[in-house]
């Protein structure tokens, strides 16, 4: 690939570009999550279903 200057890039490679970014984010928060232990749940429990 050569290098270009970031304002030669298509429309479309900009938004390529910034969608593997996101993509990498969201990764990288969902695993910090689900390696987190659970915390307990700060709501309260629902209450029995009333007739």
């Amino acid at each position: 690939m050569a290098a270009k200057p970031p304002k030669a890039l298509s429309r479309e490679e900009r938004l390529a570009a910034k969608l593997r970014e996101n993509l990498k984010r969201r990764k990288a928060q969902a695993r910090a999550l689900s390696a987190e232990p659970p915390a307990p749940s700060d709501a309260l429990p629902k209450p029995p279903p009333t007739r």
